[in-house]
């Protein structure tokens, strides 16, 4: 064995060799996508097993990107920008490779801002100097630049060493050179973009025959080919830009010295504990046999994922039980609440969170002071690493209200900067999964303390992929479906009413009985309910469409949106006006006072005094005078009617939007900070509350004037982006509708060609009034509207609205196809799905009620059209905020509603950000799904919200 010598695997490089070199494999418990990684731990042990004796490396390490950007898009905001994003089912294979790495008992570094390029230079340098010789395991030609006399390359693939005369081979030029002739060259892989018209071949000539880039450019004017002269003097900035873009950094900071790159044989329990749960049962043996340091991995074809046992660990308050083995037996095994531990020193969290390492899953979960993620203080935290084995952390309990510990009358908590210094590293740990239940919250807390958990899996929104629309996703309501448990309700520990209290005065013994058990529930229903989603080929609508929603969110929930509190009164006092006159008028009309907001005397005064006809009497016997009842009555002539319509109006605006905005909006910030629910409805769409900001009315004049009190900050601008007309166009594509197709790609008015295909009008000189009922029946026909709903919209009789709507499906045919097909599915599976394979489940279709099953049959129509664009701005969402970093933009997404995003530019970004989000939204389908017509997307920007939209 050389007394020194350094090997470092390009991480990156191993693993898309590893991907693409292997057919697709799932791991057969639960179908998760383990190809790579599979790829990947073969190829380390290849290395390892093929370099021993005089070959093997004293010290080795594994060298990872740690993301997209890096000091180069600052540089040149186009480098690497037409890179394809990560293949779907090779996204979630990135943590269990850096856990494989770590199983095998190998460094691995990677370094935010810097690609492992220059991770790999500096430390090749570094090694060098300390007089080591170097060997780099890569076929990137980035990396021929290294090679010299210490410093040679390894081909992974073909075995052969890349040395000198290799490189030579490769460039035309020696390694010292190759730079040089890189920024000639360009590289279209990388968007780099070198000098028009200039090759290797000529690359080389021209750096030998000048000695250098520099000196080549210094005597440019010298080439006597008119177009290699034109390139590098009219490029001559370009050219020395893609130089910088090219030359590896050798000063990054290191993050650890390479004395801890030692090679040492694999812990065999982590290394056999890894590959028996990935069921890689040919290649333990092979380890085990070939290292001598593993005992056989065993694993069963349908066990579920298997966390190693841990060896109890609590010395200092109490010792906790070995977690079991998550069996299903043992999923159901009772809580047993005595096991949970109160941690309330420094070694025995450090103790436990290694323990959660060394498992590679845990679940966690925190507990806070208040309801919101976004100004509520961290109380504490519980992890569970293991069936029956959880932990609490109280870090901001208080004693003035009768909090105590467990034993004694002191209240002895971790500090809470030393608790999460401790708990930092395993939240960020990418070789780690961590598991919450709407974790979400849990995101946005930690976030705020300057941590950012990754990676996760949620259990809310695994059960809602699978299960939506069949029952809650709450964590009470799935323990009780899935294990049969019933957790302690919140209520029971913190009170209800008057004496209910925050969760910072709750004693530890019960707050540590509630707040351990909903770690140790979730992370049960992890292992029940994540194996599900491959067994229902679902794993796919779970990776794209939900895991990384709430990172999305939270970011956005954090970053609030700014309103004007004075534009929020004036408003109030308008409608409050408003309210005044229209009261008076009312009372004019009846000819004496009453209180409008009572159904009793509004009932009497119209079925009674009045005596008008149609009125029916509620359960309680009292006259119904609910807005249906009154818009009839309006459309009948009733003054008094339209009236009180507009009374509920302007008090509904007043009270749920422009009084009660000034009351969210913190008071430092005047932002508004609204929770969106990612498993509140059925097919996919986002709702909100707290408040709800996608309710705003913007079909009226005074709705609209509420969204002029959004506002940017001072030197930016709100940007609104919006589909239009998102659902007809995926009509056209779902339906195959040729005529709907061809009018959106050639950009035709969509509700005036349909007025002219049904009522035989040219669209020149169309009469309003004829594309006003083309537009109705358009967006009524993806409601599943009947013909009374449609005579009811438009004024017209039962006859002559059942006509259109046949007319409709004479001249558009692939709709009524389409709309049968969706009612034959959900009638023979219960549920319709999206284009990307979400499933929405409507089980009211075999309900007894002939109303109930025609109403779930019209769901049926329309679920897989809302549900699809609502994936699509899902889509949209997930890339933006790495997209806006590509492009070197500090623009942030703030709102979405529905299908609209709302952003918070920098005036100077401005335009910039338009393109990107406009290019992001249009091309959200892709690569997954290519839609047969353009997705068309509008975006302007302005100071406020109604002035953008």
């Amino acid at each position: 064995m050389s007394a020194k010598r350094l090997v470092l695997i390009d991480g990156s490089g191993y693993i898309f060799r590893a991907y693409h070199g292997l057919p697709p494999l799932t791991r057969k418990s639960d179908g998760l996508p383990v190809g790579a990684v599979s790829g990947f731990c073969n190829m380390l042990y290849k290395l390892i097993k093929e370099n021993r004796g005089d070959d093997a490396p004293s010290h080795l390490a594994v060298i990872f990107d740690a993301g997209s950007h890096t000091f180069r898009n600052d540089l040149y905001d186009q480098y690497k920008a037409h890179r394809p994003p990560a293949p779907e089912d090779l996204i979630p294979q990135f943590p269990l490779i850096r856990q494989a790495t770590k199983a095998f008992g190998i460094h691995n570094v990677e370094l935010s801002g810097f690609e492992a390029d220059d991770l790999i230079c500096t430390y090749a340098k570094m090694a060098v100097e300390e007089g080591f010789e170097v060997t780099i395991v890569s076929s990137d030609k980035d990396l021929m630049q290294l090679v010299n006399d210490h410093v040679s390359m390894l081909d992974p693939v073909k075995g052969t060493p890349v040395k000198r005369d290799q490189v030579i081979e490769k460039f035309g030029v020696p390694p010292e050179l190759v730079v040089d002739a890189q920024a000639l060259i360009g590289d279209s892989t990388d968007n780099v973009p070198g000098a028009p018209g200039i090759g290797v071949k000529t690359a080389a000539q021209l750096i030998l025959e000048y000695g250098s880039l520099d000196a080549l450019l210094e005597r440019a004017q010298e080439i006597k080919q008119p177009k290699r002269r034109e390139a590098l003097t009219e490029f001559r900035d370009q050219i020395l830009l893609s130089r910088e873009l090219v030359r590896l950094r050798a000063d990054v900071p290191p993050p650890c010295p390479i004395d801890e790159f030692a090679l040492k044989d694999p812990d065999a329990t982590e290394l056999g504990a890894f590959l028996a749960e990935m069921e890689f049962t040919s290649l333990a043996r092979r380890v085990g046999g070939s290292l001598s340091v593993l005992e056989t991995a065993q694993s069963k074809a349908g066990d579920l994922p298997k966390a190693p046992v841990s060896k109890p660990l609590f010395g200092t308050t109490g010792q906790a039980p070995t977690p079991k083995a998550a069996t299903p037996e043992a999923l159901l095994t009772p809580v047993n609440y005595d096991a949970y531990q109160c941690v309330q020193d420094i070694g025995t969290l450090s103790a436990y969170v290694a323990q959660c390492k060394a498992a590679g899953v845990f679940a966690v979960d925190t507990e806070t002071d208040a309801l919101s993620a976004t100004s509520s203080g961290l109380v504490g935290v519980s992890l569970s690493c293991g069936v029956g084995s959880a932990i609490y952390i109280p870090l901001g309990h208080e004693s003035d209200q009768g909090g105590l510990a467990l034993s004694g009358d002191t209240l002895k908590q971790i500090p809470l900067d030393e608790a999460l210094a401790v708990l930092k590293p395993l939240l960020e740990d990418p070789a780690v999964l961590k598991v919450g239940q709407n974790i979400k919250y849990d995101l946005s807390v930690f976030a705020r303390y300057g941590i950012r958990v990754a990676p996760y899996d949620d259990t809310m929104l695994i059960s809602y992929v699978l299960e939506a629309g069949m029952h809650g996703h709450g964590m009470d309501e799935l323990s009780e479906l899935h294990l049969g448990h019933t957790p302690i309700p919140f209520k029971q520990v913190a009170g209800t009413g008057k004496s209910a209290k925050s969760f910072k005065f709750v004693d530890l013994g019960p707050a540590t009985h509630y707040a351990a058990e909903d770690a140790d529930i979730t992370l049960r229903l992890w292992h029940v309910l994540k194996p599900q989603l491959v067994q229902q080929r679902l794993l796919t609508v779970y990776e794209t469409l939900e895991r990384d929603m709430p990172t999305v969110l939270s970011d956005m929930e954090l970053a609030g949106v700014r309103v004007d509190p004075q534009v929020l009164r004036l408003l109030s006092q308008d409608f409050g006006a408003r309210m005044g006159d229209i009261e008076a008028e009312a009372h004019k009309l009846v000819g004496r006072p009453f209180n409008l907001n009572s159904p009793q005397q509004l009932g009497a005064i119209f079925f009674d005094e009045m005596a008008l006809p149609g009125g029916k009497k509620t359960a309680s016997g009292q006259w119904a005078t609910d807005v249906k009842v009154l818009e009839d009555l309006a459309e009948k002539g009733q003054p008094l009617a339209r009236l009180l319509l507009d009374y509920r109006q302007m008090a509904k605006l007043k009270g749920t939007y422009t009084d009660a905005l000034v009351e969210y909006a913190d008071p430092k910030t005047q932002r508004i900070h609204t929770s969106y629910q990612l498993a509140a409805t059925t097919t996919g769409r986002l709702s909100s509350n707290e408040p709800n900001l996608q309710n705003i009315p913007i079909r009226t004049q005074e709705g609209r004037k509420i969204r002029t009190a959004f506002i940017a900050k001072d030197g930016h601008k709100l940007i609104s982006a919006d589909y239009s007309q998102i659902e007809l166009r995926l009509l056209a594509h779902i339906g195959d509708i040729e005529q709907l197709k061809k009018a959106f790609t050639d950009g035709l008015d969509i509700h005036a060609m349909t007025a002219s295909e049904m009522f035989d009008v040219p669209i020149e000189g169309m009469p309003s009034e004829v594309r006003r009922r083309a537009k109705a029946i358009n967006f009524g026909i993806i409601y599943g509207i009947s013909a009374f709903g449609l005579g009811n919209q438009l004024g017209i009789d039962n006859g002559e609205a059942g006509r259109y709507i046949k007319t409709y499906f004479e001249r558009f045919p692939g709709i009524k196809a389409y709309m049968d097909a969706a009612r034959d599915q959900v009638k023979a599976k219960g549920y319709v799905e999206t284009i990307f394979g979400r499933r929405i489940n409507i089980p009211d279709v075999n309900a007894k009620s002939a109303a109930q099953r025609a109403f779930a049959e019209r769901a049926a129509i329309n679920a897989p059209i809302q549900g699809t664009a609502a994936d699509i701005i899902r889509r949209a969402m997930i890339r933006m905020p790495a997209m806006l970093e590509a492009a070197d933009l500090s623009t942030k997404m703030l709102l979405q509603v529905h299908d609209e995003l709302i952003f918070e530019a920098p005036d100077a970004e401005v335009e910039k950000a338009k393109a990107v989000i406009i290019n992001v939204m249009k091309n959200a389908a892709l690569p997954a799904i290519d839609i047969s017509v353009p997705l068309d997307v509008e975006a302007k920007a302005a100071l406020n919200w109604d002035e953008a939209h």
